[in-house]
């Protein structure tokens, strides 16, 4: 049974966002208008996917913090963001803070609904046009940890900041979904990173290296 934590104040949206998730087949879903409730109500009810407002009640970013609280607490937490923001240097802080994917609200109901999907089963998602964006702000900005990688480790980070999920790597590489797997993990630990949302920020950060 699929189940789903929204965390939004504005009523439309919650309503839409359980329209959307309803029509999808999720069987369980949960809502928060304000960040300490929705924290509590993740830890009471462990959804599969938490998806969360990056600004609620003109409270800054704070779903950064909550990002980064829930994920201290649960490494594996699925965290889908959902945010009127689509500035690339606010895109890649709610990647560095855990989330998987990135949605602005703009975007067609059909492309939240395969977010969510992506998210859910741990695979990331980003729109090409979010991922580029946050490539080419953050390119110039770090010194590049990828002189060491293999050709295929490069490979699989410069489909990463595409957006692409597992599956589509596998298929582009002619690799297994598997083989795919295991080059991720070992590009976490090789680049020091603990989550597949934090290689991914990362990827995106030094597509001028690819």
């Amino acid at each position: 049974m699929t189940s789903a934590l929204i965390i939004d104040d504005h009523p439309i949206v919650l309503r839409a966002c359980r329209k959307l998730l309803e029509d999808a087949g999720v069987a369980a879903i949960y809502d928060a208008s304000d960040f300490m409730t929705g924290y509590r109500l993740y830890y009471k009810r462990r959804p599969d996917v938490v998806i969360i407002d990056l600004v609620i009640s003109g409270n800054g970013l704070g779903g950064l913090d909550l990002i980064r609280r829930i994920k201290l607490r649960d490494p594996k937490a699925r965290v889908l963001v959902f945010s009127m923001h689509a500035d690339p240097v606010i895109v890649g802080r709610a990647l560095e803070a855990g989330a998987m994917g990135y949605v602005v609200k703009d975007a067609d109901p059909d492309e939240f609904v395969a977010a969510f999907e992506k998210v859910r089963i741990g695979e990331p998602y980003l729109s090409h046009m979010i991922a580029m964006d946050v490539a080419l702000v953050g390119a110039r900005a770090r010194p590049n940890p990828l002189s060491q990688l293999s050709s295929r480790e490069i490979q699989t980070l410069a489909l990463l900041a595409e957006g692409k999920p597992y599956s589509l790597i596998a298929e582009e590489m002619n690799i297994s979904y598997k083989t795919v797997v295991n080059v991720c993990s070992l590009l976490r630990r090789k680049l020091g990173v603990g989550s597949l949302a934090e290689l991914i920020g990362l990827a995106v950060r030094n597509t001028s290296a690819f």
